[in-house]
């Protein structure tokens, strides 16, 4: 309740930017912890395949159709699609072959994205035009109507994460993340399972493309795709705790404060505190945010956190 009142508090409108970004990168924090905190599938392609959802929402903006819920499908079906033709092969790869793999496909669409200028205009970025409509409406100009759409969308694909969650999709999910082989012995089709969730989790990803898209100046560009990118997203995760969706978002959120509120006033020292922030935390809570005030008895999954730092330090 206390986020959608958030506009109507008096808050600045930058404020509610900021409110507006971390809702995106929350989300794409989801999407990354379903796959590596429930499928154990650690990914550094997650950055890339929202970037291309933003792409695509930018190119149908301005070619086809200014309405947001078209755009938003658009933003879905791209990420899923791009999901579906790099995972096919990457997700019969295993640890750290899968964390490098998954890096060379966040990698090689960055440089696509570069490079093919034709289409993205390369590093100069692209605008998705004007403000977005809604089924006919007015163009969505103030930045609050923008975040209580955003707020939707948020609300609607991250309710959709805890589903699965919590489903019987979800248990078997973490039965091959904890012992994979027994799983496909009890007939499971191991691999089927992970590729569904990956497909799954880059729909997911090009949401959170749109999010980022949907507010003013509704500008994408490749150093949003990049590995710095994608590395902040796997530290939000780790730092979160692996498999909890809600300390994955408070992650997210102290990454988008740092970078875009505090990083401002440290006169370009902002990447320097943040690192030393998420070092200290990895050493001060070892099972992440989530573990703030659980039970000692739980046993912390030190391999997924030491892939994940083998990732970052890569």
């Amino acid at each position: 309740m206390g986020l959608a009142l958030a506009p109507l508090t008096g808050a600045s409108v930058y404020t509610v930017v900021v409110l507006t970004n971390i809702l995106a990168f929350a989300l794409l924090a989801m999407s990354m912890a379903l796959v590596a905190g429930h499928a154990g599938l650690l990914s550094l392609a997650h950055a890339s395949y929202a970037g291309v959802a933003g792409y695509a929402v930018a190119i149908f903006a301005r070619e086809v159709a200014r309405d947001g819920l078209l755009q938003l499908a658009v933003a879905v079906g791209a990420g899923a699609a791009v999901a579906a033709i790099s995972g096919w092969i990457a997700v019969r790869a295993t640890k750290t072959f899968f964390l490098m793999l998954s890096l060379a496909i966040g990698e090689l669409l960055h440089v696509l994205a570069i490079q093919w200028r034709d289409v993205t205009r390369g590093s100069d970025g692209m605008s998705a035009g004007g403000p977005f409509t809604i089924m006919g409406s007015d163009p969505v100009v103030l930045s609050g109507y923008v975040y209580w759409v955003a707020l939707g969308v948020f609300v609607i694909f991250g309710g959709a994460v805890l589903v699965i969650v919590r489903s019987p999709f979800g248990s078997a999910l973490r039965g091959i993340r904890d012992n994979e082989p027994r799983m496909r012995s009890l007939g499971y089709p191991t691999a089927n399972y992970k590729y569904a969730v990956w497909v799954i989790s880059g729909a997911i990803a090009g949401a959170a493309g749109w999010i980022a898209l949907a507010q003013a100046p509704r500008f994408i560009a490749p150093g949003q795709m990049s590995f710095h990118f994608a590395g902040l997203l796997l530290l939000a995760v780790v730092i979160g705790g692996m498999e909890s969706m809600w300390g994955a978002c408070l992650a997210a959120a102290a990454v988008v404060y740092m970078t875009d509120v505090v990083g401002q006033d440290l006169e370009g020292h902002g990447p320097l505190v943040m690192g030393v922030v998420f070092v200290v935390a990895v050493y001060v809570l070892p099972r992440g945010l989530a573990g703030i005030g659980a039970s000692g008895s739980g046993r912390p999954r030190r391999a997924s956190r030491a892939d994940a730092a083998t990732a970052v330090s890569a």
